[in-house]
């Protein structure tokens, strides 16, 4: 929180040096902006430096422009927007002050989605949401934390069929429990990131943090780590179409199971679904697929530029900044805000099924000219 005494002094005395930082936020503060914000609190009393406060304390990142900006509330976008609208805009490649994002989670629209099992190896769609009135965790108080807990498992313990599960406190969590959440991949631990860490995401850790699966392992929900929630739905093999048939199905569920008790996502037609990172706005969905391309991988910049055309990025299988092994990467949708959840997964299969027939082609020796594309999609 800002020092009580900063309105005594001139805001320009408070302007943090910025000179050598690679962020979005230190492109878009201005002294006037800061001038014009700093001394602003939204309702539940979050301010400008708690916005920016990651983006000063971390400069840049050697392979990634971050975003250097966080929200405390669903209101920060709105008291905010004289920042925050611009590091959106900049961010996700132009979004206008006035835009409004479209929302689609009807999963009968996808088409396709079956992909080939010999090259991908298993896929999955996430995304985040907000439980609206309560604080973001970079804000929140601990009985804020408490509530969305409460709020997220209440909603999941009451699904049945496939949605059927349990939830495992991080304060709790026997030894054996958390080696088999370690051996599934699916433990989160205190953040290590000073990204997150300046944000204040890691207050009072573990407390009212805790992962939650079905009995089959293919939904996933983190609650109260850099989101109030981040829910997954994944399994193995090439099936895009059933992955985010579950994703759709378990998002609807458990908000409607939140309605009965007067709690709801955060969402606006601006700016989609609320969330604490601006980058993550609109879907916060990041479909995606191991998928293994060694023939594709051999020309990695030819391998970027299809990929940029078709709206995807790769990643290592490890993660951000990871390597890829054995031809083997992480390719996901590249955007967030300004397409539907809808789009960014047809555009996830239909480029998929296009690098495929790429793969094939160069496993016979042929070339896969007259199949790159020349434009963005």
């Amino acid at each position: 929180m800002p020092n009580e005494n900063q309105s005594k002094y001139p805001a320009a005395e408070d302007m943090p040096e910025l000179s050598k930082h690679n962020n979005w936020m230190a492109k878009c503060l201005t002294p006037e902006i800061y001038a014009k914000l700093r001394d602003l609190r939204t309702p539940s009393g979050f301010t400008l430096d708690g916005v920016i406060q990651t983006g000063v304390d971390n400069p840049g990142h050697p392979f990634i422009y971050t975003v250097g900006a966080v929200a405390g509330d669903e209101e920060t976008y709105e008291v905010f927007k004289d920042l925050l609208d611009p590091i959106i805009d900049g961010r996700h490649g132009g979004y206008a002050a006035d835009a409004k994002h479209p929302t689609d989670l009807d999963h009968t629209k996808i088409k396709g989605g079956q992909l080939d099992e010999k090259y991908v190896l298993s896929s999955r769609v996430r995304t985040g949401r907000s439980i609206k009135g309560i604080s973001l965790p970079p804000h929140c108080t601990r009985a804020e934390r408490r509530k969305v807990e409460s709020v997220v498992t209440d909603a999941l313990a009451s699904l049945d069929g496939e949605f059927k599960g349990k939830y495992y406190p991080l304060s709790k969590m026997t030894d054996e429990e958390q080696d088999q959440l370690i051996n599934d991949h699916f433990l989160f631990d205190k953040p290590v990131s000073p990204l997150l860490l300046s944000a204040g995401m890691a207050r009072d850790w573990p407390d009212a943090r805790g992962i939650w699966h079905n009995d089959d392992k293919t939904f996933l929900v983190w609650v109260n780590e850099e989101d109030h929630t981040r829910l997954i739905s994944m399994q193995k093999g090439g099936d895009v179409a059933a992955v985010f048939k579950r994703f759709c199905d378990g998002l609807n569920k458990v908000e409607a199971v939140m309605k009965e008790k007067n709690m709801e996502y955060m969402w606006n037609e601006h700016l989609g679904y609320v969330l604490t990172c601006p980058s993550n706005l609109g879907t916060g969905l990041r479909a995606g697929v191991h998928i293994k391309i060694p023939h594709l991988s051999k020309d990695e910049k030819r391998l970027n530029d299809i990929l940029d055309k078709l709206r995807l990025q790769k990643r290592g299988t490890g993660g951000v900044d990871t390597a890829a092994t054995g031809g083997t990467y992480d390719i996901s949708n590249a955007d967030r805000l300004g397409f539907s959840e809808v789009a960014l997964v047809q555009f996830l299969i239909d480029g998929l099924e296009l690098l495929i027939q790429m793969e094939k082609k160069l496993e016979k020796g042929e070339s896969i000219d007259d199949l790159i594309p020349t434009e963005k999609k």
